[in-house]
């Protein structure tokens, strides 16, 4: 089910008077029904992925129960094994089979072999990569001691599942967000405006700027670069930066605000990230949850930042990882790679991510960092990497081509979107959400909420099919 249709304009309502009105202060109850509207929500795409769902789930719960009754240490790393086996083996047979099937086929190729592997025609289960990494951190953390595991089978059911960020993140830890299954919710009014209000900003990102990118990003790329002027290369990977942006930025908003409906507290997935100082503050800022799962689960397992060497090659790993994390396609591992040796030199800088927020006068090094992210975002884009190198080589090489195509670009509605998103979350950069502290006159207040709607109405499309980018990972 897509946030953005009549499925989920019926769906949320409905399933809110339940929860609330009709199961008021029964957790039990309360838990179940959340499991049971995760599990139509995610049905409603297609009903029978639902038993990977459950069984990555019930394995990991299962797991957990294991490694709370067993003090072998033998018998414990075994679990934990049995849980990364389970989990990256679904991803590597619905998400991985024909990537490493065709890798294979071309490293024999070079031998001079022909190699006649088997293909198969898989469809890709949405969100997979999102709730695999969710239920195994689990396993690990339990393993790890940091947590105790839960003998409440419906409550991890609904933590693993829960429908608001269940297909594209945040990805939540256990510590986090499992506790609050656990434990009472009463109706908040205040902690459910504000849940409004971040949708709200969420559907705007998600509906005028990042689909209104889109028509122009998909006419750019899939065009012919080579007979393409250079400006216009630049506005289309400049379009594409700010379509993913307020396409999932706008989904965690959408995400977030929906769970305060129902009394959760979701964590932080975006930071206003295109104020960056530097790439290091990049990924503090830019999906956090997975940056931070990637830190904690890969990073430091492999020896984190010990000595200079080993944290380069560590750093490295990590980003290619994270890349392959995005698609079985080599641009996204080359993407995650260029990310890893930008973070290189802010190594050697002692750059940090700064705790302070960025004012004015650091937009020299907010541009620089927003234009090496421009170049790895043609990679993330392009159907290969032979396609994202013709891309950039052609947005030097046609540079002077139509030079009066930059006023043609800088005049676009599109852009007048963009530059009013980037304005109100400048201001709004000290906040959690651009829409958290609103003016105190009541008729202001509604009169931008009202404004925000009425271009939601407007650019909804309702002929056209405007999924996700992250359904896809």
């Amino acid at each position: 089910m897509l946030f953005p249709s009549f499925a989920f304009l019926l769906f949320l309502p409905l399933v809110y008077w339940l929860y609330w009105y009709v199961f008021p202060s029964r957790l039990r109850v309360q838990n179940a029904f959340m499991l049971l509207a995760s599990f139509v929500f995610y049905g409603w795409w297609d009903w029978r992925f639902l038993s990977l769902l459950i069984f990555s789930s019930f394995a990991d719960f299962f797991i957990g129960w294991a490694l709370a009754n067993t003090t072998t240490a033998s018998k414990r790393k075994a679990y934990v094994w049995l849980s990364l086996v389970i989990n990256l083996g679904l991803l590597a047979t619905f998400k991985y089979f024909n990537f490493f099937v065709d890798g294979l086929s071309d490293i024999l190729l070079t031998f001079g072999m022909q190699p006649d592997f088997p293909t198969v025609g898989i469809l890709l289960p949405i969100g997979i990569s999102f709730y695999t990494f969710q239920s195994l951190s689990y396993s690990i953390d339990v393993y790890r001691g940091q947590i105790k595991p839960t003998h409440n089978g419906v409550a991890f059911l609904a933590f693993v599942s829960f429908f608001p960020q269940l297909v594209a993140g945040p990805i939540e830890r256990a510590a986090s967000l499992l506790p609050q299954f656990l434990a009472p919710r009463t109706f908040d009014v205040e902690q459910a405006k504000d849940g409004l209000r971040q949708m709200l900003w969420g559907f705007f990102k998600k509906i005028v700027v990042a689909d209104g990118c889109a028509s122009i990003v998909n006419g750019i790329f899939e065009g012919d670069v080579q007979q393409t002027p250079g400006v216009t290369l630049f506005f289309g990977a400049f379009f594409f930066a700010f379509q993913i942006y307020g396409d999932f930025s706008g989904y965690s908003d959408i995400a977030i605000g929906c769970a305060r409906l129902f009394g959760f507290k979701l964590s932080r997935n975006f930071a206003y990230p295109y104020f960056s100082r530097n790439i290091t503050e990049f990924w503090r800022r830019w999906h956090i949850s997975l940056s931070t799962w990637f830190r904690d689960y890969v990073y430091v397992p492999l020896g984190g930042w010990r000595t200079k060497t080993g944290r380069f090659r560590n750093i490295m790993i990590t980003f290619g990882v994270s890349g392959l994390w995005h698609g079985a396609n080599w641009t996204f591992v080359t993407w995650g790679i260029l990310h890893g040796l930008y973070y290189i030199p802010d190594i050697f800088r002692n750059a940090k991510a700064s705790r302070n927020e960025p004012t004015l006068k650091d937009w020299p090094q907010m541009v620089t960092t927003f234009l090496l992210v421009l170049v790895a975002w043609v990679f993330f884009r392009s159907s290969s990497v032979h396609t994202a190198v013709a891309y950039l080589y052609y947005s030097v090489a046609n540079i002077t081509m139509s030079p009066g195509a930059v006023l043609v670009w800088t005049f676009r509605s599109e852009m007048a979107w963009i530059l009013l998103m980037l304005v109100v979350e400048w201001f709004a950069r000290k906040q959690e959400h651009a829409l958290q502290v609103m003016p105190a006159a009541m008729a202001l207040r509604w009169a931008i909420y009202l404004l925000i709607t009425i271009e939601i109405m407007l650019h909804t499309d309702l002929q056209t099919s405007h999924e996700f980018i992250y359904f896809q990972f």
